[in-house]
């Protein structure tokens, strides 16, 4: 069937073209045959036809939106067009790239255009490499460039337009890039310009975040042939499924395909699969951990003149033409990483793509005419896909955020205007952790934080560079945060000592071997070194040395072994984490854990650590007097500790304290344990829910982030005032949350909430059935006996008609038939496989 969304002409490097020689550092020369004048109407890209819009709109206001289909010109045309604009006078273009491939080859592109090496007119800037001079007028950077030079310069002196590319891929980087500019705009400089570009944005809703116009590009639509899977793929096997529907496309496509896979390991699965079986076919990994010269491999022409297999990640996605591309297969999922407020984790999670990502993956099989796309899904499950990727704001590790923030004096974060509001519970665990980093006091940052977002790195990780320099251990300090960094560079059967990765690290050094994954550590560590002016060490490592560092980058999961349970060991955030009976650090005492994977209800699993000496810990040890509230006896006790965290290394008791701390203590007792004590109902959960999933469909509303995680970390504000009556934890339970809940909307609010996401839906006979909704912005449920349906045509609807109802159809005997997102197809496809059965069971009902 006709693919719409993709398939345009893209700028690429064709066979029969003969591209310019490369200097012995690999960079692009300029040929004889270049012109050094530009004329972007003399390029045959579909986003020409807008440049005089482009240029009329950014003439008379400060923001754009340009929506133009991949392919069509917006990463290389656009930016060249708008360098001799009167309003720019001289001043530089930045333009945001999500990713470093992404910004080395545009950048290489755009230079190419103008017949000039890189470094001259155009330039770039990612992460450890820079080629910029004082020529160049249009700098390619990733995103969490522009934060950085937003700080040494908040008003961006010098530049004119700031472009987000690629802007519906909304990392944090881009959103935190797009607060500061905004601020910028509004504060400073109502002369800077923003232009956010993309394939697939939610155009009616960034238009009003943003307040400003939109300019589309209809480019030239070729169409691409959907093929969708049988049944669903078991992810367990995706890489044989894969496998299987590669050779089927060489067979029956013509062109190269581009394979779209969740992640390395996938990659290597079905690499080495299709090696085994295709002699002649040229196959390429790309992932954003390859080496450079193996992803230029990669989106350039086989040299040999051989058809070609391309197995990428998302990074493929966007901005990047592989020429030669007319077929996609994509898995249809992805990795993501997500951070948890409750356990202060982040864990890499597997996940379905959302249609617009989709979307985009197709789009890459009709760049240079007619393509055909495989997906690894069914035609049922499309139509469930979430339409936009999750911001990364809402599910990231925000300790970086907040302290950009701090670094430029706010406070308060959400006063910034931000088209997704970071979570609340995951800003207040960010918060916290930079106090105990010594990063914050107060909220405000201190001199040490500053010194710490000095450093291009995680927070964690800067706190342990600096403390490692005032102890001389810096060489240490740099091979600790290079592996942290990067993948594991040692299988999982070695076992969780990082120190057996560090002296691994320090003999490939010494000896001068070859290993892919030390050289990429290697570099990274020397880039550490050069910032602070050292030679590297190769010398026997002291892990209980390593381990007191790793205490400096991650204080709260110092873990203590639990007496009498081995290998189970308890962390100073108050959680549980285990290492296999077998590990070497198995029966340490005390351990620094670096990595480990949250356990959701049971202990976590522990993947990197290393061994502390007891001795180390003395500076960390405090002494608090805890107020702590029984829930079962109603008891108030007080206690003198020294402790670590939450790890209790002595404990006196003291007198009976005064009432007035039970508040306080109660809110304590339902930070740790709020699920269980409160009557979180399933009337509470699915109010919870409605305003949770308009907070997702209307995020310029306001609505109130009530969360369950949030509403937990946030109870001092919201329920102290109803705990003075509260004296056992049933007492606790009895309290009303409804009404609290309710009163945190405002009466506009309220009245959406009922008119967009009502509780209810009334049905064509006039009964009322009550709606299921869930917390993630999907479509509520409506559970309904398939009688009852049969003179429907279409699901019914909710938020003004834009989100469709799920029916959950059972039979007369209320056994599952069927989940059903488009009614119309359920009539042509699965009913008629269904009435066989209906009308021999249910023969006193009147089937359709």
């Amino acid at each position: 069937m006709p693919y719409k969304t993709g398939g345009f002409r893209g700028l690429v490097i064709s066979r029969n073209f003969e591209a310019p020689k490369r200097s012995k550092y690999n960079r692009l020369v300029p040929s004889k045959s270049h012109s050094l004048s530009f004329n972007p109407f003399n390029i045959d890209l579909p986003v020409r036809e807008i440049i005089p819009a482009v240029r009329e709109h950014l003439a008379a206001q400060n923001t754009l939106i340009v929506n133009a289909p991949p392919g069509a010109g917006k990463s290389t045309l656009l930016p060249l067009a708008l360098l001799d604009q009167d309003w720019l006078a001289g001043q530089k273009i930045i333009m945001l790239e999500p990713r470093r491939l992404a910004a080395r080859t545009i950048a290489e592109r755009l230079a190419q255009l103008l017949g000039e090496e890189v470094g001259h007119t155009i330039g770039y800037r990612i992460r450890f490499e820079t080629r910029i001079s004082e020529k160049t007028r249009l700098e390619v950077v990733t995103e969490g460039i522009l934060t950085r030079m937003l700080h040494s310069d908040n008003a961006l002196k010098g530049v004119g337009l700031v472009i987000f590319d690629e802007f519906h891929e909304r990392s944090i980087h881009a959103d935190v890039a797009m607060a500061l500019s905004r601020e910028a705009q509004a504060t400073q400089r109502p002369d800077l310009r923003i232009l956010v570009m993309s394939a697939t944005l939610n155009m009616p809703q960034l238009t009003r975040l943003l307040n400003a116009p939109a300019v589309t590009s209809q480019g030239r639509q070729y169409p691409i042939d959907v093929h969708y899977a049988p049944g669903e793929a078991d992810p367990h096997l995706l890489p044989e499924m894969t496998t299987r529907t590669v050779k089927q496309a060489l067979k029956d496509q013509k062109g190269d395909v581009l394979v779209f896979l969740p992640g390395e390991n996938d990659i290597r699965k079905v690499e080495s699969m299709l090696r085994r079986d295709l002699r002649d076919i040229a196959i390429h990994p790309l992932y954003g951990m390859l080496p450079p010269g193996k992803q230029y491999a990669a989106i350039m022409p086989d040299r040999n003149g051989k058809r070609k297999v391309v197995l990428a990640t998302s990074i493929a996605e966007t901005s990047l033409t592989i020429e030669g591309v007319s077929v996609v297969v994509d898995s249809g999922f992805g990795k993501t990483s997500r951070f948890d407020p409750a356990t202060g984790l982040s864990r890499l999670e597997t996940v379905r793509i959302s249609k617009d990502a989709a979307d985009q993956r197709a789009g890459r099989a009709g760049r240079l005419g007619p393509g055909t796309c495989y997906r690894l899904w069914t035609e049922n499950l499309h139509a469930r896909l979430a339409p936009h990727r999750t911001p990364e704001i809402q599910e990231a590790d925000l300790a970086p955020l907040v302290l950009d923030m701090a670094a430029w004096g706010i406070i308060d974060i959400r006063q910034l205007t931000w088209l997704t509001p970071p979570p609340k519970a995951a800003l207040l665990q960010a918060q916290e952790t930079l106090h105990q980093l010594n990063a914050l006091e107060d909220g405000r940052i201190t001199e040490h934080g500053r010194k710490m977002h000095a450093l291009p790195t995680h927070p964690r990780i800067a706190h342990m560079l600096l403390a490692a320099q005032e102890t001389n251990q810096l060489a240490l300090a740099t091979d600790i945060a290079a592996i942290l960094e990067e993948r594991d560079p040692l299988p999982r059967e070695a076992g969780i000592d990082i120190n057996l990765r560090i002296e691994a690290l320090r003999r490939f050094r010494k000896e001068q071997m070859h290993n892919k994954r030390f050289f990429k550590i290697d570099k990274i560590a020397a880039q550490y070194r050069r910032m602070f002016d050292m030679a590297p060490e190769n010398t026997v490592v002291d892990p209980y040395e390593t381990g007191l560092l790793l205490a400096n980058c991650y204080p709260e999961r110092i873990a203590y072994a639990r007496p009498g349970n081995n290998a189970q060991f308890q962390l100073a955030n108050g959680k549980y984490a285990s290492a296999g009976h077998r590990d070497d650090l198995a029966h340490d005492p005390w351990l620094a854990i670096a990595h480990l994977h949250a356990g959701g209800d049971g202990p976590g699993r522990i993947f990197l650590a290393s061994p502390l000496n007891p001795k180390d810990l003395a500076p960390l040890v405090k002494q608090k007097d805890v107020v702590s509230w029984d829930p079962e006896e109603g008891e108030l006790t007080a206690s003198r500790d020294m402790r670590i965290g939450n790890i209790v290394l002595q404990s006196k008791p003291l007198p009976p304290p005064d009432d007035r701390f039970l508040i306080q203590a109660i809110c304590e007792t339902i930070k740790r344990e709020g699920e269980q004590l409160l009557n979180f109902s399933e009337e509470i959960v699915q109010f919870q829910n409605r305003v949770l999933c308009l907070r997702k469909w209307h995020p310029t509303e306001g609505f109130p982030d009530i969360s369950t995680p949030t509403l937990l970390m946030t109870c001092n504000e919201w329920l102290a005032y109803h705990l003075e009556d509260v004296e056992i934890g049933e007492d606790l339970f009895e309290i009303d949350l409804l009404p609290l809940l309710q009163g945190m909307l405002n009466a506009e609010q309220k009245q959406r909430l009922e008119e967009l996401a009502p509780a209810t839906i009334t049905l064509p006979d006039g009964h009322e059935m009550e709606l299921a909704y869930r917390a993630n912005g999907q479509p509520p449920l409506l559970e309904i006996r398939l009688q009852d349906v049969l003179g429907w045509e279409q699901n019914p609807t909710v938020d003004n008609g834009d989100v469709n109802v799920v029916l959950h159809l059972v039979s007369p005997s209320l056994k599952s038939l069927a989940t059903v997102y488009d009614l119309h197809t359920f009539w042509q496809e699965e009913y008629p496989r269904l009435k066989p059965m209906l009308v021999n069971r249910f023969a006193n009902v009147k089937w359709r």
